[in-house]
């Protein structure tokens, strides 16, 4: 087993290198491989579960260009996918030219294809490999094909439902769309499946060295979490899926990650705090600090794609944070700043006088994260200040993509460091405890309450968020908010915990809220007046993909209409 390490060493990239045992695999006359030999033989069949990682796709730094997190700096140069988001209409055909993750359909099924010829293969196969090197490779194709229908739910709902190998004379005209509880179902099967297998080298709570981005059982349980959230969210619930089995298996989700060893990262520097340091340290460590992260670490480039112009090299300032995301960040005393707008500009907020808020001076006193997720008007990067104002050496800008269309610029996975002679910026995770503890929470709220003990983890839903409160050095939730006064505080924690990271993008369509919150989007234009400053919110044009169609993703094109022609069906997602 142990000769094994050293082949699984993956890379989250969309296209990713096959290991060089892949190379063994060899093709008949007709391109197609021949499973007898394939399964017959060691290098070839451990070739081939390391070929069902392929299509494990990396989280990417300015998804918070596509949510009201930011507005990118690129929006104004015509025919970028920003211009086409915020200005343009689209359609079926062209969504996924466009589209934050392109069009991932086909990518993800031909990932499930892969996975399910392994499946079908592995029980039988008569190469030389060990019992438990059989049932642990099993287990992470199981995981896999978990993981690849989750992404398909999370875009598409429904989809079409398939675990075996097709082959080349499987009937279509009889397939049909799954429902959603169906692929929850299916996806809790696999992952229940996988985590029943005995630990071994190849498959259990932990990494080992060589082995960083394969499937664990970690992963399956924040899997597990993740799917019971989306099966009973406001987007899919239609009573089909049993609210108690969904509070159950979250909460035994986070309780078995506890147990194993998984916890919030609280290391901290005189220089950054936990929350900083954490998102800026390699994952990539067999756990030995970081055992928050379940899954991936894909390093970035801050001072690259979403830089400040004072950095040399800097191509453009990409995800500038919006005023909403700004107005989203409580005070440091745990009291909402802004609780909402009277106006549909968003050009009036609503003050909570209660929380020490000043117009005069809105940066001051709020939440940690503020300050390690985003650079705002006389903040500091090593040392030099970060001057927005109009005129100022990071100055506003409407017309030049190197400086901020908003007002402000992305800190968050920054490091002061950064430049374009040595990139020390941090790391993207795929998945985390802290995700664990939200999808938890959100179960918890609504089916037993934000202050309900739920047995097999002994917190509720607001211990969940105090957690994660805590290690930011936030206060507490106020006990005794109603369901829907800490459903928007939970929200809005969401929010600000996974600022520019691919979350809200989903969340605000499971939530079924896209046109109430992508579709305005503000800045602060400011203005130096001696040793003070005037701030002036203004608007940016209604975005065009907010949208109720836009909460899923269409079926492409090309792809519909062979499902239409082969099932007589029109299987394309409302709108489209």
């Amino acid at each position: 087993m142990k000769d094994m390490k050293k082949y699984i060493v993956l890379l989250f990239l969309a296209v990713l290198a096959l290991p060089a045992c892949n190379d063994m695999l060899d093709l008949r006359d007709n391109g197609t491989t021949d499973m007898s030999q394939v399964f017959s033989d060691r290098d070839k069949t451990r070739g081939y579960i390391n070929s069902c990682y392929n299509y494990v796709v990396a989280p990417q730094l300015r998804a918070g260009s596509f949510t009201d997190d930011a507005q990118d700096a690129q929006s104004i140069t015509s025919g970028t996918k920003y211009d086409y988001w915020y200005n343009q209409s689209l359609n079926a055909t062209n969504y996924g030219t466009y589209n934050y993750d392109g069009d991932p359909w086909a990518h993800y099924y031909q990932g499930i294809r892969k996975c399910n010829v392994f499946l079908d293969n592995i029980e039988t196969a008569t190469a030389r490999i060990t019992d438990m090197e059989r049932a642990a490779w099993g287990a992470q194709a199981k995981v896999l094909r978990a993981l690849y229908y989750m992404q398909l739910l999370k875009r598409f709902g429904g989809v079409p439902l398939f675990t075996t190998d097709l082959g080349t004379s499987h009937d279509y005209a009889g397939d049909t769309r799954a429902s959603v509880t169906d692929i929850v179902n299916q996806i809790l099967k696999d992952c229940d499946e996988a985590i029943s297998v005995p630990d071994s080298e190849d498959f259990s709570y932990v990494y080992r060295d060589g082995q960083w981005g394969i499937m664990t059982k970690a992963v399956a349980q924040a899997i597990r979490a993740e799917a019971v959230m989306y099966a009973i969210s406001p987007l899919h619930d239609n009573g089909s899926f049993d609210k108690q089995q969904a509070l159950s298996v979250a909460a035994d989700a986070l309780a078995k990650l506890l147990a194993n060893g998984y916890a919030l990262w609280t290391a901290k520097t005189d220089a950054n705090s936990a929350y900083a340091l954490y998102h800026l340290t390699n994952p990539n460590d067999l756990r030995s600090a970081d055992k928050e992260t379940i899954l991936g670490g894909t390093r970035v480039a801050v001072w690259s794609e979403c830089g400040v112009p004072i950095i040399a090299g800097t191509t453009t300032a990409g995800s500038c944070p919006t005023q909403e995301l700004v107005d989203a960040y409580e005070m440091a005393n745990g009291q909402p700043a802004i609780t909402g707008y009277s106006d549909a500009a968003h050009l009036q907020p609503i003050i909570n006088t209660a929380s020490g808020y000043d117009e005069t001076k809105p940066y001051e006193g709020r939440d940690p994260r503020f300050y390690d997720s985003i650079f705002y008007n006389m903040s500091k990067r090593a040392g030099t200040y970060i001057n927005t104002y109009q005129g100022g050496t990071s100055g506003i800008s409407s017309t030049n993509i190197r400086y901020t269309c908003t007002g402000y610029y992305m800190r968050k996975f920054a490091s002061d460091a950064s430049n374009r002679n040595t990139n020390q910026d941090g790391y993207l995770r795929l998945m985390r405890l802290t995700d664990v503890y939200m999808n938890f929470a959100e179960v918890a709220y609504q089916v037993a309450g934000p202050y309900q003990n739920v047995s097999g983890v002994n917190m509720s839903a607001a211990d969940a968020l105090n957690a994660i409160r805590a290690r930011a050095g936030m206060p507490n939730l106020p006990t005794g908010l109603s369901s829907g006064d800490f459903e928007a505080r939970y929200r809005n924690e969401r929010r600000i915990e996974f600022a520019f990271e691919q979350d809200r993008y989903f969340s605000l369509r499971r939530w079924n809220v896209l046109g109430e919150y992508a579709k305005q989007v503000t800045g602060m234009n400011i203005t130096q007046e001696g040793s003070s400053f005037k701030y002036q919110r203004f608007a940016f044009d209604p975005r065009q993909t907010a949208e109720s169609k836009y909460t899923l993703y269409p079926i492409n094109t090309g792809e519909l209409n062979k499902m239409t022609k082969l099932t007589g069906n029109n299987w394309q997602n409302p709108g489209w």
